[in-house]
């Protein structure tokens, strides 16, 4: 079935021309589409011609080897449209791309217009009541009367958190160039509630790098990775980790200690098995990817392995994109001891030599246990020249003071 397009141009975007043509698409024999009755002619604007043109929906006459059924309808320059279903649904998959990236760029803009608009708003705040110089956030009755009288004046319901809000912001980032497009104001007002600069800057890198939404950016605050990455990290490290985010180049950049499992919502005194334990990471595999860190994609569970006509399991296996490697995770629901190392170590030794390929770096062993001995940690690590890491886990969000004696 044919369409012809008549040699008029009228007003109207395509998406609306193509509206129209919807109402009385069909299905036809041997998988085409088109319009059952010609009460009204399509009518194209230049524009939607060429738009037409370039996807290969409208051909030059007599080129696809058929000639148009009715001769003396009149073409415009000759051509005439003719669609299958999987060009149809090609134009579909075309259009809904346009209007997604049409939202996400109306979002960004949006977005910048609203935390700029804020960050002037503080900055107002600021510059009136106080000069330029930071007092105390609850001492003065300004904010609490800003509110009542922009509601009435404005018809803004500015609540005296979001004007405080405002305050922070501005105070936090006096300069608006040092704060980024990136980011929205729920995020920001995440960041606000973080007093060290060294954190905030981390977290407000990270969230960028890895693309955080408010939730996840909350959940990680939370959970303090801040600090845990901390622990394997130097004084010069720890400048680095603030002003650039977590940068991964080797093995031990990826590995955190503790690692916090609270998403899976095991009771803390439950007696969970290593199958169980195993089979919540996977019902929950999003978040546990997000506690893993960047770059990692799952490959399999219980990825079977052979040895002299043996099966092996190993829980876990990870590819990691950025590393160019493979991770393998144990799971461990007691304390770790020699024999997990060992285990651990024959498996790495078997990837190495029957699963990397050429383009593969050696692979990561990490052992999840819920405790750990340090000093058996360091004879049975030693000698040992695979990258093997022994992590703990916790199925809870820790405190302030736990943190602390972490640390």
């Amino acid at each position: 079935m044919f369409v012809f397009v008549e040699p008029f141009f009228v007003k109207g975007s395509l998406i609306k021309l193509f509206l129209f043509s919807l109402l009385k698409l069909s299905f036809l024999k041997k998988g085409y589409f088109g319009i059952n009755t010609f009460s009204k002619r399509v009518k194209l604007s230049e524009t939607s011609y060429q738009f037409l043109l370039s996807r290969g929906f409208l051909f030059k006459k007599g080129s696809s080897g058929q000639e148009p059924p009715y001769k003396n309808t009149p073409c415009f320059k000759d051509l005439y449209f003719i669609m299958t279903k999987k060009q149809y649904l090609l134009l579909i998959t075309n259009i809904g791309e346009i209007l997604e990236n049409g939202k996400k760029e109306a979002y960004i803009s949006i977005n910048t217009i609203l935390v700029k608009t804020y960050w002037q708003i503080g900055k107002e705040i600021v510059e009136f009541e106080q000069k330029g110089k930071e007092k105390a956030e609850y001492g003065s009755k300004l904010l609490e009367k800003l509110s009542k009288d922009l509601k009435i004046n404005q018809n803004n319901c500015f609540s005296r958190r979001l004007l405080l809000d405002m305050r922070r912001f501005y105070l936090t980032y006096n300069k608006w160039q040092t704060v980024s497009a990136k980011l929205n104001w729920s995020q920001y007002v995440e960041l606000l509630s973080i007093s060290d600069d060294n954190e905030r800057s981390f977290y407000e890198k990270q969230c960028i790098l890895e693309h955080w939404s408010v939730r996840e950016l909350r959940r990680q605050i939370n959970s303090a990775l801040y600090t845990r990455l901390l622990l394997s990290k130097d004084k010069k490290g720890l400048l680095k980790l603030a002003k650039k985010g977590q940068i991964i180049k080797k093995p031990k950049d990826v590995i955190k200690d503790p690692y916090i499992l609270e998403f899976l919502n095991i009771p803390e005194n439950y007696n969970c098995s290593e199958k169980e334990l195993e089979s919540k990471i996977i019902t929950k595999l999003q978040l546990f990817l997000l506690e893993l860190g960047k770059g990692f994609t799952f490959v399999k569970r219980q990825y079977r392995i052979t040895i002299d006509n043996i099966d092996y399991y190993i829980d876990l296996v990870f590819y990691h994109r950025i590393l160019k490697c493979f991770i393998l995770i144990d799971l461990k629901t007691r304390k770790v001891n020699h024999s997990d190392i060992g285990q651990m170590n024959m498996y790495l030794n078997y990837f190495k030599k029957e699963e990397n390929t050429k383009e593969d770096n050696p692979p990561i062993g990490l052992i999840l246990s819920t405790d750990k001995n340090e000093l058996l940690l360091e004879f049975a690590l030693g000698g040992i020249t695979n990258n093997l890491f022994v992590s703990k886990y916790k199925l809870y969000l820790p405190t302030k003071e736990e943190l602390k004696k972490i640390l």
